[in-house]
């Protein structure tokens, strides 16, 4: 019998301040064996990973949310100090700032406290160095009790001595930080933590001579953060991040689409004829590529939102934000949940928690799903295209990524006016306070930013594949199955001899397909719902797109796929099958320029997406926002689809 390999393993919570690289060190630590889930019981987002040392024990780590003390009362800092607290036999691995130690041991020390197995990663040495600073080691470690490992997690200095530590560390309690505290009863506890810290910093942490780190950051922030100019160089930013979008999406979007179009009529030519060919080539293919074929803009959206945030311009945006913000019931840190929705609403509205204040936080999770997110983007970009000619230009800009510019605009005003709105309808008598920390310019390291785009670009095609995958094929079904009488009906009425006189047998095949997808189960719900709809210019297979689109956005683009691919052998573009599609009745064009703009504005504001109402109700407790969200967002989609359609038409 043969016997199976076991590991020795061990656990380490990855813990620290925000702002101290514990990404960073986390990605150094576990490369690419790692998983994102959730927190049991809850929506916070939990990464976990593992290594095996050189001894063959594996080490588990879970990375807790950011923490800046055991007291705080934000909803991820609590979550972090239960777990810190309740630890028993893991390792917990503190990650500090080498330029911030000060700042850094005051968590450090609390956990101290508890007598917990501590290991300190010190983070961020050359930044240290170009501060000017320099820190005795040895002698922190001694004053302190603990290990302490120097590292540098963006070129991986010092994590094989890290990785040592961990593995090799024996499991008992740290001594007390402060077990003089009893001696000192009346002293107040945080002053004698600090004068504490004070001490231990004056005699390990040395000046060799002028900071130029911190004077290369005052120069940057007085253009970044100018009350004028720093809303300029924002806007600036956001226009080329989204030119850039569609301009470097192009070629590797078209080679998608193109291998997604050969694998289905490769299906087609070599398998047998039959209803499991058919469900490949016109199901399932078509709708796995319309989400598919965003992978480039959607890789592209979250790499530059990633740049920003390690490059620590975030934290600047919402510092010069607040004064805007302030207004409409907001506070400058609700900048930073609405601009992480432009990737997806859903971690967006657990991210809130940062926002202390309860009134502004329930505001910015009204108003966050308004925000156009990642999965709008194959909706914006289908109609785009099909409305704005590639070669159109508004001097030396592309007149697509405008347009697309446009959109994201409109999403964040009218999120604005609607908490302006809000503002005087959620009553609370808790005053507004912003405090935020504005960390130090930094180079952000691309291959944690290729990881960090790599992971939620996975989540993303792995949430939405279930999604896509399952209505695909409920879809084709309803497309390609109706009442019997209907459908034994439609094949005898092309059997006649005068029809086979007048048409060829391919357009016969094809005449067969489309009137059967119209009487089809698909047809029949489309029609149902089409009066609704009509007096926005939309048809029927329009209203299967908007009903399925509701379980998540992108489906729009699936949809469309697989219900213009039923019966058609010629494999051409979606957007030719759109423009050459025509109304039965009036033998005009369905999809015009009133249409697509009307389609926009409607995905625009309409609250299409389940996970981000079950996320809602979970974080409000309460399935009143949640219907609130949807009939307030739901008018205004109808409400601004019927103006622009007749406007335009």
């Amino acid at each position: 019998m043969k016997k199976e390999k076991t590991y020795q393993e061990r656990t380490v919570y990855l813990v620290g301040n925000p702002n101290t690289g514990k990404t960073s060190l986390f990605n150094q630590l576990t490369g690419l064996n790692q998983r994102v889930g959730n927190f049991p019981g809850i929506t916070v987002e939990k990464k976990t990973g593992s290594f095996i040392s050189p001894t063959g024990k594996k080490i588990n780590i879970i990375d807790l949310p950011g923490v800046y003390s055991l007291d705080s009362q934000s909803a991820d800092e609590k979550l972090a100090a239960d777990y810190i607290k309740k630890s028993k036999d893991e390792i917990i691995l503190i990650v500090t700032d080498a330029t911030n130690l000060k700042r850094n041991l005051v968590l450090a020390t609390q956990i101290m406290d508890l007598k917990k197995t501590i290991v300190i990663a010190v983070n961020m040495m050359d930044l240290l160095q170009k501060a000017n600073m320099d820190i005795d080691f040895g002698k922190l470690s001694k004053l302190l009790g603990v290990p302490i490992i120097p590292v540098n997690a963006r070129i991986g200095k010092g994590i094989d001595e890290l990785k040592y530590a961990l593995a090799n560390h024996d499991i008992s309690a740290s001594k007390s930080f402060l077990g003089e505290h009893s001696k000192h009863p009346l002293m107040d506890e945080n002053l004698l933590r600090y004068n504490k810290i004070d001490s231990i910093i004056k005699q390990t942490v040395h000046k060799k001579g002028e900071n130029k780190l911190a004077l290369q950051t005052l120069r940057f922030d007085k253009w970044i953060t100018h009350k004028y100019f720093g809303f300029l160089i924002f806007l600036s930013i956001m226009f080329m991040i989204f030119q850039a979008i569609f301009s470097w999406s192009a070629y590797p979007m078209e080679w998608i689409e193109t291998v997604f179009l050969q694998l289905s009529e490769t299906i087609q030519t070599k398998l047998p004829q039959g209803t499991f060919t058919d469900l490949l080539s016109n199901g399932i293919i078509p709708g796995i590529s319309g989400v598919a074929v965003f992978i480039p803009q959607i890789a592209l959206l979250f790499f530059f939102i990633t740049i920003l945030e390690d490059s620590g311009y975030l934290a600047r945006v919402s510092y010069i934000m607040d004064r805007l913000l302030r207004p409409f019931g907001l506070n400058g840190k609700s900048i930073i949940p609405m601009l992480s929705s432009t990737a997806c609403a859903v971690p967006s509205i657990m991210g809130t928690r940062i926002i202390s204040n309860k009134k502004e936080r329930l505001i910015t999770i009204l108003v966050l799903p308004l925000i156009s997110c990642s999965a709008r983007i194959p909706v914006y970009t289908l109609l785009i295209a099909f409305a704005i000619p590639a070669d159109m230009s508004l001097g030396p800009f592309n007149m697509q990524g405008v347009v697309l510019m446009s959109l994201y605009l409109i999403s964040f005003i009218s999120a604005l006016l609607v908490a302006y709105v809000l503002k005087f309808l959620v009553k609370t008598n808790e005053k507004s306070r912003f405090v935020i920390e504005i960390p130090i310019y930094r180079i952000p390291r691309i291959k944690s930013v290729l990881l960090t785009m790599y992971q939620k670009v996975r989540i993303f095609m792995v949430d939405a594949g279930k999604i896509i995958l399952a209505i695909s094929i409920v879809l084709w079904a309803l497309s390609s199955y109706g009442p019997a009488d209907k459908m034994q009906k439609i094949e005898e009425k092309y059997r006649s001899d005068a029809v086979k006189q007048q048409f060829s047998e391919k357009e016969i095949a094809q005449l067969i397909q489309t009137e059967k997808l119209e009487n089809s189960y698909a047809g029949i719900l489309g029609k149902t719902i089409e009066p609704m709809i009509k007096p926005l210019g939309y048809d029927w297979k329009i209203g299967i797109a908007l009903i399925s689109s509701f379980a998540a956005r992108e489906v729009f683009v699936g949809t469309m796929s697989t219900l213009y691919s039923i019966g058609d052998e010629n494999e051409v573009k979606l957007i030719e099958k759109l423009r050459e599609a025509k109304n039965p009745v009036t033998g005009k064009p369905v999809y015009t320029f009133a249409v697509a703009i009307s389609l926009l504005l409607f995905y625009v504001f309409a609250l299409q997406c389940m996970a981000t109402l079950a996320i809602v109700k979970k974080e409000t407790g309460s399935w009143k926002w949640p219907i609130v969200q949807v009939l307030y967002m739901g008018a205004l989609a109808y409400g601004s689809a019927y103006l622009a359609y007749h406007l335009l038409s």
